[in-house]
């Protein structure tokens, strides 16, 4: 690196393992989504060689006590309304623990499949809600844990590419503008489906490669300001679609490591600001895509270390 920035993966391993204690302001703030606080922190642990730093059993047991074993789905808390949000955050965990055997596997996805609508969409949870989100996140629980036949997965298909717009982008419903967050959304749910053959690639990418910024990062929509999660969000799309290599890799890797708190650890959403988990991780995920020493490699559809992935879908 030109300006002798380097990640500081210590540190953030130092100030994950604290924010995931009770009594900090962060978790005070995160307690409605506490599941994915742990999905990004626990995922950042194991992207730098580090998940050893928490008691696997603690967190198992923890995750399995946000469980409603009525609906078959997570709640983002202790005592909190199941959501595929949440849910998806707790499969993610457990598969990075190797702990899959803690499920109901057929309960869970009978929760998520009972979510998606006549048209194809999927709901968050009972109160309807819909969302390209909710299918990404539907799409990705089901492929984990096998079962992807719950549901109609040509309808599923049909509703995420109603979604995309004259610019080669997705919306979070059909018509909706086109945002790097939904993009990742669509592009992920259309890749594990296999249907990536719906995407113009060339359009879609040069749109996502407009998203970087002077300073280096990238932003999720034209005319906004760059932010770390974007890191993320944008650069996953592009591997999908093949693109990865229309982005200037050096200028962004620069960006994050700006944003880093080299004191205390953890990344913040543009540099001198605030850092907090969420963008801790999107920082050192976007690092793992752009294959920076030290840090494990990412699954850009699933958002895990691809050991764990392989792990999931070799085995069977």
């Amino acid at each position: 690196m030109a300006d002798g920035a380097e990640l500081a993966a210590d540190k953030h391993v130092r100030y994950i393992v604290t924010v995931e204690k009770k009594d900090s302001f962060e978790s005070l703030v995160m307690e409605h989504i506490r599941l994915n606080g742990a999905y990004w922190g626990l995922t950042t642990l194991d992207l730098l060689h580090k998940l050893h730093a928490v008691d696997a059993a603690e967190v198992v047991d923890w995750i399995m006590s946000c469980y409603h074993p009525e609906s078959g789905g997570f709640g983002g808390n202790v005592g909190h309304d199941p959501h595929v949000l949440y849910t998806l955050s707790a499969v993610q965990v457990l598969c990075l623990f190797d702990r899959l055997d803690v499920l109901d596997v057929d309960k869970v996805a009978d929760y998520v499949a009972g979510l998606q609508n006549e048209d194809g969409s999927f709901s968050g949870d009972i109160w309807g809600e819909v969302d390209t989100r909710f299918s990404y996140i539907a799409l990705c629980t089901l492929s984990l844990l096998h079962r992807l036949h719950r549901i109609d997965m040509q309808k599923a298909v049909d509703f995420v590419v109603s979604c995309k717009n004259l610019d080669g982008g997705f919306g979070a419903m059909p018509g909706g503008e086109s945002h790097a967050g939904q993009i990742f959304c669509c592009v992920g749910a259309l890749a594990i489906a296999g249907s990536l053959h719906h995407i113009d690639r060339d359009l879609l990418g040069w749109w996502l490669c407009e998203r970087q910024c002077k300073d280096g990062g990238l932003n999720g929509r034209p005319e906004k300001l760059a932010d770390v999660c974007y890191s993320w969000w944008v650069l996953s799309s592009l591997i999908m679609i093949d693109r990865v290599h229309w982005i200037d890799k050096e200028k962004l890797t620069k960006f994050i490591l700006n944003c880093q708190d080299k004191e205390n650890g953890g990344i913040s959403d543009r540099p001198d600001n605030a850092v907090d988990i969420y963008h801790t991780y999107f920082g050192v995920a976007g690092l793992s895509l752009m294959e920076y020493p030290g840090v494990k490699p990412m699954d850009p559809a699933y958002a895990l270390p691809l050991d764990v992935v392989n792990r999931i879908f070799l085995r069977k």
